[in-house]
């Protein structure tokens, strides 16, 4: 039987998300120069942009993904091929569970490493074990998650990540790669290859083929090689196709950075002012 190999990079933000900075355009048009054939657009608890670079991706020659990182009760999930934004604040289980209800897989990000919201480890349903760790055939079953990010570029040598692939070893699920990004400089710092069967190539690829790929665990970790074998592409690149991109948006994007900047200055204004309220207090409370 036939098959073929894509990269996709599973977990990237957009200027959708509070802490994101790059318009989808730009990281599907970049996306698609430096060889990657699908980017999981994953904001913070927003799907909207992302829904709209699915749609846009074949336009770039990319395979269409939609996302989102979801806040639970424990820590953040990424629900990929989900047209609906998932409830937030709920159980992680329970979010599992709605994610599968709709076609979507659920890949736990940056696990354990609780400064970023990693949810904690006894917090991800996993099949019962006995004293020796060994999986209990006749356990109750549970609604798992479908892979593991094993490798976060934010946490290119970090403790967590290691920790992640000895998780995901344990329980065999499949492990992912994903960049992590919130600049476009970053976006396929590190990806995931995954085995498509009975394909003839990328462009016969559909977002169900890799859905169904990353649950059957056809996946390859790249992310150590990715600096040597992307850099150039990702970082002298990135800074061309910035220009480039807000040279043709510019009158657009100057106004909305206006009106952007003038309302963080507000807020900024009002902070300081109900900060140094606060210092006020607290100083007239020592003095009296």
């Amino acid at each position: 039987m036939s098959s073929v190999t894509v990269s996709i990079d599973p977990h990237v933000h957009s200027d959708e998300s509070y802490d994101g900075h790059e318009p989808i355009e730009l990281i599907l048009e970049h996306a698609a120069e430096i060889g990657l054939d699908a980017v999981v657009i994953t904001d913070h608890d927003v799907i909207g942009e992302s829904k709209r670079a699915a749609e846009l991706a074949p336009e770039y020659g990319l395979i269409g993904i939609p996302g989102v990182e979801v806040s639970t009760a424990h820590g953040h999930l990424l629900a990929v091929g989900v047209e609906r934004m998932p409830p937030r604040r709920r159980p992680y289980d329970e979010t599992i569970a709605w994610i599968h209800e709709r076609g979507g897989v659920a890949i736990v990000p940056h696990p354990f490493q609780r400064s970023r919201h990693g949810v904690r480890q006894r917090n991800i349903p996993v099949p019962e074990t006995d004293d020796e760790g060994a999986l209990v055939a006749d356990g109750d079953p549970v609604d798992e998650v479908d892979a593991v990010e094993v490798f976060n570029a934010w946490l290119f040598t970090g403790y967590r990540n290691r920790r992640a692939r000895r998780f995901a070893a344990t329980y065999d699920y499949p492990g992912v790669a994903a960049s992590d990004a919130h600049h476009l400089e970053y976006v396929g710092r590190a990806f995931t290859e995954v085995r498509i069967e009975g394909r003839e190539s990328a462009a016969d690829v559909t977002a169900t083929d890799v859905l169904d790929a990353i649950r059957d665990g056809t996946t390859t970790v790249d992310g150590r090689r990715a600096p040597i074998r992307m850099a150039a592409k990702h970082y002298v690149g990135a800074a061309g196709r910035k220009s480039g991109y807000y040279a043709r948006t510019g009158a657009v994007r100057s106004a909305t950075a206006a009106r952007r900047g003038v309302a963080e200055t507000l807020s900024t204004a009002r902070v300081a002012a109900i900060q140094g309220t606060h210092r006020a207090a607290r100083v007239l409370s020592w003095i009296t």
